[in-house]
């Protein structure tokens, strides 16, 4: 079932609709809104970690007839559910007449023409919604900052806070305290075309963004989006940012980017609350108040608006996320790791969601690393011996017998181990391990020899395309890589003995790494 029908059964459902009704008119089975409902009231509750978990899809006996349905579709668009299932019966399907009935609706139903509401409106019915960016000179420095307003249609009460960016967390966190601060949630709210809201357009019609409408369905509104090129359907939140540059702006300056929101939330008390409205001749307060009982009740536990994602563990044992580092324990050195991202912490789960650490976020700077102490390898010589140990034994045995021949073998052994787990990040751990067993063949017990065996015979590993910091530093690790000419196994076999002659390479100068 779509975010959106979850979205329609929420909202009728708040009307006061049956679940007859409801049934009746979105074509959707009484047990399956009664599903819905339960999962919302339950969300609404409890909350949700945000965390992924396995997807839960029931098969279907269509399942291998997708493509013909959608070919038979295409070329007869008006096939009925019969004819439908006669061609498919001729194709080998077992099933009846009930579930192409339902499946060929679930495609062909068309998302309807959202009511775009220019005037005034009834208390608690609508608000408006928008982003204004400002460059401000404050006196640390000139920066751009994003005002977000909410505004209510009837009463013009306003919410306004200025935030560093307009991304997908941010919108959701500050529409939880407008909800918050105002104490209800409007039924409707008109946006423009922001991709946090609408992923794109089709014939006419908005396609919402699904994460956003989950979150719309938890607090039980509904979005509206404007229409293209008429921006005055929500004019009531255009025309307030040019309030707030006239008299918010004018005359004043701030600090910083805090200052600022103190000031804007002494204003919006003090000034913007209390004030005559232009076209309503009230104050936006006294009309709040009129408008107050009509807004949506807060459910009990707030929406998680945090961002979930995964990062690999790069050579020097961080997490990059928002172009700042997080460490993790060395030895987790390219992993892939879930990343929770908060507004106040980072909080790093092994792939089976088991917490590792966490971090306090690192806000309004870039280029920094939050670095634990505990995540650093040992200063000591020996306790740092037995990590690389633990380390190279958990990648399996060929691993093990080589770190004990290159620490045998090689005056630096421990360092040069210690650099020989970063290839993890550019190789894939199969790639490592048997590059490692090539090495032990030819007896070939150096960082460099094992460098060249995967240059010669892996590929590096696919970077995630979320991952665009990792993607960054990949691209400035391997440039230069498309130089070297590639080899096949049997010419490498002739350079078994150049290769077991790195046993003999040595540093010119420094103090050995060897265990004490």
């Amino acid at each position: 079932m779509t975010e959106k029908l979850r979205n329609e059964i929420v909202l009728l459902r708040d009307t006061g609709r049956s679940i007859r009704g409801i049934s009746r008119q979105l074509h959707v089975s009484r047990k399956a809104i009664r599903r819905v409902l339960a999962e919302v009231h339950k969300q609404r509750r409890e909350g949700v970690d945000g965390l992924p978990s396995a997807p839960k899809r029931r098969a279907s006996l269509l399942d291998p007839f997708e493509q013909d349905i959608h070919g038979l579709l295409e070329k007869y668009p008006n096939l009925t559910a019969i004819r439908l299932l006669e061609k498919l019966r001729s194709r080998g399907f077992k099933g009846g007449y009930s579930i192409v009935k339902d499946h060929l609706r679930r495609i062909r139903q068309r998302s309807r023409q959202e009511p775009v509401e220019r005037f005034e409106t009834e208390p608690g019915k609508q608000g408006q919604m928008d982003y204004s960016p400002y460059t401000i000179a404050f006196t640390t420095g000139t920066r751009r900052v994003h005002g977000f307003s909410y505004v209510l249609g009837y009463s013009r009460r306003q919410y306004l806070h200025f935030v560093e960016s307009e991304d997908f967390p941010t919108t959701l966190r500050e529409h939880i305290r407008t909800f918050h601060y105002f104490g209800g949630v409007a039924k409707t709210c008109l946006y423009d075309n922001m991709k946090v809201v609408v992923d794109r357009w089709e014939d006419d019609q908005p396609i919402y963004n699904r994460r956003f409408l989950a979150f719309a369905t938890h607090y039980g509104f509904r979005p509206v989006a404007c229409r293209r090129r008429r921006p005055k359907t929500k004019g009531k939140v255009e025309r307030s940012f040019d309030f707030v540059e006239k008299n918010l702006f004018n005359g004043r300056i701030f600090r910083d980017i805090d200052h600022l929101n103190e000031v804007t939330a002494w204003w919006l008390s003090n000034v913007a609350d209390v004030r005559d409205h232009r076209e309503t001749k009230e104050r936006p307060i006294d009309r709040f108040e009129k408008e107050r009982p009509h807004l949506l009740a807060l459910p009990d536990h707030p929406y998680d608006t945090a961002e979930v994602v995964y990062r690999t563990v790069d050579a020097e044992g961080y997490v990059p996320v928002d172009q700042n580092q997080y460490s993790v324990p060395w030895q987790r050195i390219a992993q892939e790791l879930i990343v929770r991202i908060t507004e106040d912490e980072v909080i790093i789960y092994e792939p089976n969601v088991v917490e590792i650490t966490r971090h306090d976020r690192l806000v309004g700077v870039s280029g920094h690393k939050s670095t634990k102490p505990e995540h650093r390898p040992a200063e000591d010589r020996r306790r740092r011996a037995n990590q690389l140990r633990e380390r190279y034994s958990q990648l399996g045995d060929v691993p093990e017998r080589f770190l004990a021949e290159l620490v045998q073998h090689h005056r630096y052994g421990w360092e040069q181990a210690s650099r020989l787990l970063s290839l993890l990040t550019l190789y894939e751990e199969r790639d490592f391990v048997a590059a490692l067993e090539r090495a032990l063949r030819f007896r070939a017990f150096s960082c460099a020899a094992v460098e060249r065996i995967l240059a010669m015979q892996a590929t590096p590993r696919t970077v995630r395309p979320g991952d665009r910091e990792l993607r960054g530093l990949l691209e400035e690790l391997l440039e230069g890589a498309d130089a070297i000419e590639p080899r096949s196994g049997e010419e490498y076999d002739k350079l078994g003995q150049t290769l077991s002659d790195d046993e003999h390479e040595e540093p010119s100068d420094g103090e050995t790494d060897e265990e004490e």
